[in-house]
C-alpha cells in the first residue's frame, strides 16, 4: 500500500464528515450565510499566510533538490493563484489589508498553523510534507464531491469561484506533484515512521474539520 493510500484510509471517517458540514454543504448549495464566508475568509487568509511559512521550512529542511524545487513551486502557486482566489473575495467584501493587520487568528486557527509550523520545525522534510497535504488534498476532493452531488454549484454567482478554483487542473496537477513526492519520500519507511506520518495527518486532518467549525461559529 502507498504511502497516501494508507493515509487516505486513516482519515476517511473525518474527511467524510467535511462533506456533510452545514459550512461546506452551504458552500455547495449557495446558501451559506455571507457573514460566516466573510468570516472563513478572512481567518482563511491569514492561515495561509502560516501555510506558507511552513513551505518556506521545508524548504530550509530539504535535503533533496527535487523537494526544494516541489516545495518552492508550491509556495510560489500557493502565494499566487489560491490567495488570488481569496483576494477577489476580499474586494467583493471590501475588506482591507489594515482589516487584515488588525484581525486576530482565531483559536481553532491558531493551534492549527502552530502545529504545522512545529512538526516542520521538528522533523525532516517529509514529515513537513505531510503536515502541509491535508489542507491541499482535502479542499480538492471536497470541491470535487460538491460537483458530484450538485454540478451547477461551479455556476453559483457567489461560491462558484471557490468551487472551480479547487476543482482547476492546474490546482489538481500541483496535487498530484505532492502526493507522487509524499509516496517516493516514504517509500523506505519504518512501520513507526509510517504510524508517525499518519498520527500528523490525522491531526491535522482534525485541525480542518475543527476549521470549518470555527468558521460556521465565526468564533475567534
Amino acid at each position: 500500500m502507498k504511502t497516501t493510500q494508507r493515509l487516505f484510509e486513516s482519515v476517511k471517517e473525518i474527511w467524510s464528515r467535511y462533506d456533510v458540514h452545514p459550512f461546506v454543504t452551504g458552500l455547495r448549495d449557495g446558501t451559506l450565510d455571507r457573514d460566516k464566508f466573510r468570516f472563513y475568509i478572512v481567518q482563511d487568509y491569514l492561515y495561509l499566510e502560516e501555510y506558507a511559512r511552513t513551505f518556506a521550512v521545508g524548504i530550509a529542511k530539504a535535503r533533496r533538490p527535487e523537494t526544494t524545487q516541489i516545495f518552492s513551486h508550491y509556495l510560489k502557486m500557493l502565494t499566487g493563484d489560491e490567495m488570488d482566489i481569496h483576494r477577489g473575495y476580499m474586494g467583493r467584501f471590501g475588506i482591507t489589508r489594515e482589516e487584515l493587520d488588525r484581525t486576530p487568528l482565531a483559536l481553532d486557527n491558531r493551534s492549527y498553523t502552530s502545529y504545522m509550523l512545529r512538526v516542520a520545525y521538528e522533523d525532516s522534510e517529509t514529515e513537513v510534507l505531510c503536515a502541509i497535504l491535508s489542507c491541499a488534498w482535502s479542499y480538492e476532493v471536497i470541491a470535487r464531491h460538491m460537483v458530484e452531488v450538485r454540478p451547477e454549484a461551479v455556476d453559483d454567482p457567489f461560491y462558484g469561484d471557490w468551487v472551480k478554483g479547487y476543482i482547476s487542473d492546474r490546482y489538481a496537477q500541483d496535487n498530484i506533484v505532492l502526493l507522487d513526492a509524499m509516496d517516493r519520500l516514504s517509500a523506505d519507511y519504518s512501520e513507526v515512521q509510517l504510524r508517525h506520518l499518519e498520527e500528523i495527518f490525522i491531526a491535522c486532518s482534525r485541525y480542518e474539520l475543527a476549521f470549518w467549525q470555527m468558521a460556521w461559529d465565526m468564533r475567534l
